[in-house]
C-alpha cells in the first residue's frame, strides 16, 4: 500500500508547503502550519478537465426580482448590526470570547424570530439538547417554537434540514464542532472548517436560508480557523467585552448587506442580554462634578453618535523607561500623541508614566479622538479639571495642527440631549447646532492654554 502524502496547510491563510515550517510564507504568521492528509485538501490549479463543462445563462445587471423582506428579531441593536434584519439565502459568522455570550444572544434572537412566525432550528455541537433547553428555561424562552438538535455530523445536518420544508434560520454553535465524514482529519482543522462552511454556505444559497455559523477565536482574537471563513460568508461580526464589565459590544467588520463599523451594545443580567438604547449615558456612568485627567470624547461608531469618558494618569517615574498602559485605545497612537505634545507644546510627557483607559470595556479606533485623549493628559499633568459639561473631538495631525472629523452635528447633538453646554472642536467645521458653546481649535497649544494656562 502507498504511503499517504502528508501537506501543511497554513491555518491563517491556507496556504500549503510539503514541509512544516514555523513562518508562513503566504502571510507571515509564525507557528500556523498544521499537518493534513493531501487528499483532504482541495486540487491545485492544473489542466482543465477534459469533460465539457454546462453552459451558464449570463444576465445583465437589471432585473425584475423582488427583494425578499428582512426577518426582524425585535432587538433592535442586534437589527442594527445586521444591516436592518436577517436576509434570506446569507450566511452569518459571529465570533467572540468564550463565555461572552455568544449563544445567549443567539439563542434570544432566535426566539423572537421563531414568535414571529420564522421557521428556526438550533444545532448546537458543543451542548446536549438539555443543556440548551436548560438555558432557554433560564432566560424565559422555553415556550419559544425553536426546533432545537445535538450534532456534529455535517451530512445528517443537511439531509435533515433538506427532508420537508426548509426552516427559514439556521443557527449552527459552533462550526469548530462540525466534520465532514468525507474529509479524514478531527473536528476543527482547516479541511474541516473550510468544507463544512462552503457546505452550508452553498445550502444557505440554494434553500434561501439564513445561515448563522458560532465561530471559536485565537489569543489574538480572530476567528479561528483559515482566513477564508470570513471571505465565504457574507457577514462577519465580532461579540467583544471585558468580564469585568456588565456590557458586551456586537461589531460588524464586513456586512454585504449593511454597512459596516457599525455596533450593538448590550449589558449581561440575571435573565440574559438586554438591548441598552442610550449606550452614551452608560458608558458616562455617573460622573461627579469636575474630575482631573477626564475627558468625554463624543465619537461616532458607525451611524451611530456615542459618547464615552477618556481617562488618564501622568505619574512621576522610577524606571529608566516610562511606563505606557492603554486599555480601549491605539498603543502606537497614545505614543503620537505624547510626542506632538512634547515637541509642539513643550509639556515633555515622554518622562513620566502615562496610564489611559477608556471607561466601560468599550474599544475606539476613530482618530477623532485624539484630542480628547490629549485633553486627559494635559488636564492629569497640570491637575486642572476640563470643565464639567464639555465634549471635545477631533484629530491631531503631527503639526500639531488639529484637523477636522465629519458628522459633527451628529456628535454636538448626542451632547446637547445629554446635557452638555460646550465642546471642544476643530475650526473649518461645518456644523449647525448652535445650541452648545463651541470653542473652535487650530492649534494643539491652544488647548493647552485653556485647559491649564499656568502649565509651563
Amino acid at each position: 500500500m502507498a504511503k499517504q502524502k502528508r501537506i501543511y496547510v497554513c491555518n491563517a491563510c491556507g496556504s500549503t508547503y510539503s514541509k512544516w515550517m514555523g513562518q508562513c510564507e503566504g502571510c507571515g504568521e509564525w507557528n500556523t502550519l498544521i499537518e493534513e492528509a493531501s487528499e483532504n485538501l482541495p486540487t491545485g490549479l492544473g489542466k482543465a478537465s477534459s469533460a465539457k463543462g454546462h453552459i451558464i445563462e449570463l444576465s445583465g445587471l437589471k432585473g425584475e426580482e423582488e427583494a425578499l423582506p428582512r426577518m426582524i428579531s425585535k432587538i433592535s441593536e442586534f437589527d442594527r448590526v445586521t444591516g436592518g434584519g436577517l436576509v434570506p439565502g446569507s450566511a452569518i459568522l459571529i465570533g467572540g470570547d468564550p463565555g461572552i455570550g455568544k449563544s445567549t444572544i443567539l439563542l434570544q434572537a432566535a426566539s423572537n424570530l421563531g414568535n414571529t412566525g420564522n421557521d428556526v432550528v438550533y444545532i448546537s455541537g458543543e451542548e446536549s439538547v438539555a443543556q440548551v433547553r436548560m438555558r432557554a428555561e433560564r432566560l424565559g424562552l422555553s415556550e419559544s417554537p425553536v426546533s432545537l438538535a445535538s450534532e456534529t455530523n455535517l451530512r445528517d445536518i443537511l439531509a435533515t434540514l433538506s427532508k420537508g420544508k426548509c426552516p427559514n434560520i439556521v443557527v449552527i454553535d459552533s462550526i469548530q464542532t462540525m466534520y465532514a465524514d468525507t474529509i479524514e482529519s478531527a473536528p476543527g482543522t482547516v479541511a474541516q472548517v473550510r468544507t463544512c462552511a462552503q457546505e452550508l454556505i452553498q445550502f444557505a444559497k440554494k434553500k434561501n436560508v439564513c445561515v448563522i455559523l458560532v465561530g471559536h477565536v485565537t489569543k489574538d482574537g480572530q476567528i479561528a480557523g483559515p482566513r477564508v471563513l470570513e471571505h465565504m460568508v457574507d457577514t462577519v461580526l465580532y461579540f467583544e467585552g471585558d468580564r469585568g464589565h456588565q456590557f458586551r459590544i456586537l461589531r460588524a467588520v464586513k456586512n454585504r448587506f449593511g454597512g459596516t463599523d457599525e455596533i450593538g451594545v448590550f449589558e449581561m443580567g440575571e435573565l440574559g442580554l438586554a438591548e441598552v438604547p442610550n449606550p452614551s449615558a452608560l458608558f458616562l456612568g455617573d460622573r461627579d462634578g469636575d474630575v482631573v485627567g477626564s475627558a468625554v470624547f463624543a465619537g461616532m461608531e458607525g451611524s451611530r453618535p456615542m459618547l464615552v469618558e477618556i481617562q488618564a494618569l501622568v505619574a512621576q517615574s522610577s524606571l529608566g523607561t516610562p511606563r505606557r498602559a492603554v486599555v480601549g485605545w491605539d498603543n502606537a497612537r497614545l505614543a503620537m500623541i505624547i510626542a506632538v505634545l512634547d515637541a509642539r507644546c513643550g509639556l515633555g510627557l515622554g518622562a513620566f508614566d502615562i496610564y489611559l483607559n477608556v471607561a466601560g470595556g468599550l474599544k475606539i479606533t476613530e482618530p477623532a479622538a485624539d484630542l480628547a485623549v490629549a485633553a486627559a493628559l494635559i488636564s492629569s499633568l497640570s491637575g486642572d479639571p476640563i470643565a464639567e459639561g464639555t465634549v471635545i473631538f477631533g484629530e491631531i495631525a503631527l503639526s500639531g495642527e488639529i484637523r477636522p472629523v465629519g458628522q459633527a452635528d451628529a456628535r454636538l447633538n448626542e451632547a446637547e440631549k445629554l446635557g452638555f453646554s460646550q465642546a471642544f472642536i476643530p475650526s473649518k467645521i461645518k456644523y449647525k447646532n448652535k445650541k452648545i458653546k463651541a470653542a473652535e481649535l487650530n492649534q494643539l497649544i491652544k488647548l493647552v492654554d485653556i485647559i491649564a494656562p499656568n502649565l509651563e
